[in-house]
């Protein structure tokens, strides 16, 4: 049994990229949809598609030329045992505005540039370069 089911999708998305795979298939969960769609908005992914009968994402994943995947680092901040929660001011930059900050709020899953347009803060699940 999977205790942190965000820290697993963020270990195979972790694991494929290193691995070069082009697709990913990972358990369907609606929280695990929302970072699917947040890192398909700001380009880390090519694309994702729910499918149903399988109960299941697929997630093809984004390389330049090929060879080097745009996901660098994928790190998890938030963790079931000492969750990370902030307010709009004191929502990190993550490598001077280059990475995202993805935050859960009362208004969905957003990243941190989102948050502070919006002037909102919440739990910090992962950074992503």
């Amino acid at each position: 049994m999977i205790m942190d089911t965000i820290a697993d999708f963020l270990t195979r998305i972790r694991n494929a990229s290193l691995a070069k795979h082009r697709l990913l298939e990972v358990f369907y969960s609606k929280i695990k949809e929302e970072i699917s769609n947040v890192l398909l908005n700001n380009g880390y992914i090519l694309g994702y598609k729910k499918v149903t009968e399988k109960k299941t994402i697929k997630i093809a994943l984004k390389y330049y030329q090929g060879k080097t995947s745009v996901i660098q680092k994928i790190i998890r901040i938030s963790k079931p045992g000492l969750r990370k929660y902030c307010k709009c001011k004191d929502i990190p930059r993550v490598l001077n505005g280059l990475g995202i900050a993805i935050i859960s709020t009362s208004s969905g899953v957003i990243t941190d540039k989102q948050a502070r347009k919006k002037g909102i803060g919440g739990e910090i699940l992962c950074y992503v370069y």
